[in-house]
């Protein structure tokens, strides 16, 4: 119970940050807001102040605000209350700041979490090879710094995992080091498979766990660098998403995320903020991805509007995200079932 509470409140407030960007800016362009809803599917409670109504639904899922002329031309109010009625800056103010505003809340509590609890050190410095390990046994050592994976750049501890999840295990990989003294060695190590509970793991033996740092100017670094690492690993993992490294299996949903924040409970409030972080920078990224049913959908369609000199049709426009957001649907089921599947 304490954890769906948890995962409730946790993607309740990314949701309502969310929503509560794309709101204050249809606000302050003045467009009318139809209606402010947190979660899906049937009202639980709702009421109405001004000309907005304010609604709370019963799928704790997802949320949304229903701003005039989104789905259409909207003949019950004068165009300029629309959104379609208004210049491509304002449109693109209103659809940005929705994930704009899952970046800043990120950012803040990134700085908060090192400011109080202390910041993490992020340098890709090992801690721990543990012996009889593939790592131990190709040479690697506590202290050891690594420079490159498969070549790519390890600029933080965050690269290290991202880049072993996306390489072959079945393969040896390469991996650059800088020892202790200076010298710079290239290794080939193959992770050992393994098999506990029934669950297959790849195991090199490296463990990570960076130095702990007080003060402002340490969180101010750690802020900017692990927003960087984050939004980096949002990237390539996208990418190698359409390459075919990463399986759409391998990504998680709500089910996914609910685990995730039962396991997260047990560090405490750093351990649940850090996530609220990890998971807005998540919704952020792909919220513009230039896809539809997405915001990034709908400043793709900005930008066609702001070259070519006249915007698209909104029924057009509203066909396009419409068809979007049902292959969304079908991908969150597949998502989903891959997630219960985990759990078995």
């Amino acid at each position: 119970m304490v954890t769906l509470i948890l995962f409730i409140i946790l993607l309740g407030s990314i949701i309502f940050i969310h929503e509560g960007g794309h709101f204050l800016f249809a606000k302050l362009t003045g467009i009318y807001v139809y209606e402010f809803a947190l979660g899906m599917g049937p009202k639980l409670f709702s009421f109405k102040k001004g000309e907005t109504e304010y609604s709370l639904r019963a799928i704790p899922i997802g949320g949304f605000c229903q701003l005039a002329g989104e789905e259409g031309e909207d003949e019950n109010l004068p165009k300029e209350r629309t959104l379609p009625g208004k210049k491509p800056w304002q449109k693109f103010l209103v659809m940005f700041f929705g994930a704009g505003f899952n970046f800043i809340s990120a950012i803040l509590v990134l700085f908060f979490i090192a400011l109080i609890w202390g910041a993490t050190s992020t340098e890709p410095i090992l801690s721990t090879v543990e012996k009889g390990t593939p790592a131990y046994k190709a040479g690697l050592r506590k202290g050891d710094e690594i420079l490159e994976i498969n070549g790519h750049d390890i600029w933080t501890i965050d690269d290290i995992s991202l880049y072993i999840t996306i390489s072959d295990p079945t393969t040896a990989n390469t991996f650059k080091i800088k020892k202790e003294n200076g010298d710079i060695e290239t290794y080939k190590i193959k992770p050992e498979k393994t098999k506990t509970d029934g669950e297959v793991r790849y195991v090199y033996g490296i463990g990570m766990a960076g130095k702990e740092e007080h003060g402002l100017g340490a969180s101010l670094k750690y802020m900017v660098v692990k927003t960087g690492s984050l939004l980096k690993q949002m990237g390539v993992t996208i990418i190698n998403l359409f390459t075919g490294n990463v399986r759409l299996s391998q990504l998680s949903g709500p089910v996914g995320i609910y685990e995730v924040v039962g396991d997260q409970a047990s560090g405490g409030l750093p351990s649940l903020l850090y996530l609220f972080s990890f998971l807005s920078i998540n919704v952020g990224f792909i919220n513009l991805l230039p896809l539809p049913a997405f915001d990034g959908g709908h400043i793709l369609f900005i930008i066609i509007e702001k070259i070519k000199g006249s915007p698209v049709k909104p029924e057009t426009e509203a066909k396009f995200h419409a068809a979007g957001l049902f292959i969304l649907m079908l991908l969150m089921i597949y998502v989903t079932f891959y997630d219960i599947l985990r759990l078995f």
